[in-house]
């Protein structure tokens, strides 16, 4: 990756910026400013030195806007907050998002979110507007016979 780097570095616009660990904070307050503001669901954020994973509940919003809005607000409180100069793009634009369709994959995955900073010998993150995981949609209470649950007892994956 150092290769890649050492490669590219002289074709971009703007110098690779890592997070340090002050900043690492101050992205994360962004990310959870934005996720409260539009009234998303996160069910795991780790802030890393040059990238975020996030887990999001499905929303209103299609997975392509929820992005461009993450984006879009954490970039304007990390030019606001110093963290990028006004020119920055911050964030490469889009996002890479995969669509989870049963709760044993989100918990897998809040688990894969919650190793990346120790697995990078940072601590453990833990921010506010991340929720505990109720296994939504198949939480107790949820319809057995609803579209969703019937599609996975159709696949054979319904518990």
């Amino acid at each position: 990756m150092r290769e890649f780097y050492d490669r590219a570095a002289g074709r971009l616009k703007h110098p690779l910026l890592a997070f340090d660990t002050t900043q690492v904070a101050m992205v994360g307050q962004a990310i959870g400013g934005a996720v409260v503001q539009r009234g998303y669901t996160c069910y795991a954020c780790a802030v890393m030195g040059d990238h975020v994973h996030l887990l999001i509940r499905r929303h209103r919003d299609q997975a392509e806007t929820m992005i461009e809005s993450l984006q879009g607000l954490s970039r304007k409180r990390m030019i606001d907050a110093a963290i990028r100069p006004a020119d920055h793009p911050c964030w490469t634009l889009g996002g890479w998002k995969v669509f989870l369709d049963h709760p044993d994959e989100v918990v897998r995955t809040i688990r894969y979110i919650e190793r990346n900073p120790p697995a990078r010998h940072w601590s453990a993150q833990r921010w506010p507007f991340v929720k505990t995981y109720d296994r939504w949609p198949l939480h107790p209470g949820h319809s057995p016979s609803s579209p969703y649950a019937r599609a996975l007892r159709a696949a054979g994956r319904y518990p």
